[in-house]
């Protein structure tokens, strides 16, 4: 099938990472040798990728950690997935906040077995290029924050699942707004925090 611009460049990223289906992968491919804007447009999403990985990762508050401990619902029970066991519950427990995952790697290493290491590695570097994305958006924002039980309803219609946000910001860490994002292969909802000149991005996608 060919494929104009428009559908060619949603899956720019997906090809450099190796996920798209072998059929649509010829079809982004058999465009790029034709199409030079978006040829340029693969390698400065490349570039892009190749700065992020080089980027280091802070921690985040004690603070910060803590509210969302206390304030996130208990993980419900897990079913049998693709996902190593203890990397899904934790991924239901915390819906997966960059927040969380690249700020707290001493957590990781008491949640994941060894074993898993890589997988955590995978969703840990994730997060940061896909927080960095949030930040370079042109629009990071697609709905401002009028508190949470106005940016929670805004994702109606445009997931397909209801995220579910129980921490909706604070004097501290106030919630600036949201957007629909991607992490790993699935839709996200991403929900934008600020903590003075610092800003927080939290992800909330379907484990399974």
């Amino acid at each position: 099938m060919s494929l104009d611009c428009a559908a060619c460049r949603p899956h720019l990223l997906a090809l450099q990472r190796g996920r798209l289906a072998p059929a649509l992968a010829g079809d982004v491919r058999e465009h790029l040798a034709s199409c030079a804007e978006c040829t340029r447009a693969a390698e400065a999403e490349a570039a892009l990728s190749e700065v992020l990985e080089r980027l280091p990762q802070h921690p985040a508050s004690l603070a910060l950690k803590r509210r969302l401990r206390a304030e996130w619902p208990a993980p419900a029970a897990s079913r049998p997935g693709r996902w190593p066991r203890r990397l899904r519950t934790l991924v239901a427990g915390l819906a997966v906040a960059a927040a969380v995952i690249v700020v707290a790697p001493v957590v990781w290493d008491r949640l994941v077995t060894r074993p898993d290491r890589d997988a955590a590695a995978t969703l840990v570097g994730e997060a940061v290029n896909d927080h960095v994305r949030v930040l370079i958006a042109q629009q990071p924002l697609e709905v401002r924050s009028g508190g949470i039980h106005q940016v929670r309803p805004w994702f109606a219609g445009r997931l397909d699942f209801a995220p579910v946000v129980a921490f909706g910001g604070d004097e501290e860490f106030p919630l600036q707004g949201g957007a629909v994002g991607y992490f790993l292969d699935r839709k996200a909802a991403v929900l934008v925090y600020g903590h003075r000149l610092h800003t927080i991005s939290l992800f909330v996608f379907r484990a399974e």
